[in-house]
């Protein structure tokens, strides 16, 4: 009863609340990470899972170019990361949304900027990965995990930040075309921008600066914005999904 209870509630949100600018913001900093991480951290997604298993299938294969190692490291770092959460979630029940949102930015925006101080100086694509890049991949899939297991529980429909592939499914299923009524179709359309925004300045910035800037970003991102969403009067009574 009181999952429907939630359910309904998040669906029931007035428009000027700040959990779809949140997750959005969210969704535009994956790219960010994935970035960092297929590019930099040995072709490894640290916050899509499912290419992740995609790219473990290749290297099990004995695909040149993938490694096993890295991403049973990642796979493993995004269960911690949701285990954690989940355990964060159930902790905060009975608390306010407010403060159960900044202790999720605080975790995730210190696991991305420890992960930054870690490879800061690393400019190049396609590095061999040495024992400081598992470290990095490890504290950014524990970040993602956390951060997918916290969204999961906050259940807002059509925004999930990481994955599309529903997202994308869903717009042209339920579009006129398809003789629908584009329910979302906006936030899900603008989840798909904020992911290729995301993974595009992402590029960029491992191409310009390095593998640090883009994390350092995406934990500022992260941070501020949570901690901007969270102050609206919205949440200050609103109590956690995960009860």
């Amino acid at each position: 009863m009181d999952r429907e209870l939630t359910r309904e509630h998040a669906a029931s949100r007035p428009p000027g609340h700040p959990i779809v600018p949140l997750l959005l913001l969210i969704a535009a900093t994956t790219g960010l990470v994935d970035a960092v991480s297929v590019l930099g951290l040995g072709f490894v997604f640290c916050a899509n899972m499912t290419g992740n298993i995609v790219f473990l299938g290749f290297a099990v294969a004995g695909t040149p170019g993938f490694d096993i190692a890295p991403h049973i490291t990642a796979l493993a770092g995004f269960a911690v990361g949701a285990i954690i959460s989940g355990r964060v979630g159930k902790h905060h029940a009975t608390r306010s949304r407010r403060r159960w949102l900044l202790t999720a930015a605080c975790f995730e925006g210190g696991l991305l900027w420890l992960a930054a101080l870690l490879v800061i100086g690393y400019r190049s694509m396609h590095q061999p990965v040495g024992a400081l890049l598992f470290i990095t991949i490890g504290f950014v899939a524990v970040a993602m995990g956390f951060r997918n297991g916290t969204i999961r529980q906050l259940k807002v429909n059509d925004l999930t930040t990481t994955v599309l592939t529903m997202t994308l499914t869903g717009l042209f299923v339920d579009s006129h075309f398809a003789g629908g009524t584009n329910p979302n179709w906006q936030r899900r359309a603008l989840s798909v921008a904020a992911i290729f925004g995301g993974a595009s300045l992402g590029a960029l910035m491992v191409r310009e600066t390095g593998l640090s800037g883009p994390l350092f970003l995406a934990g500022l991102l992260v941070t501020v914005g949570t901690i901007l969403a969270a102050l609206h009067p919205a949440w200050a009574y609103e109590r956690s999904a995960a009860g």
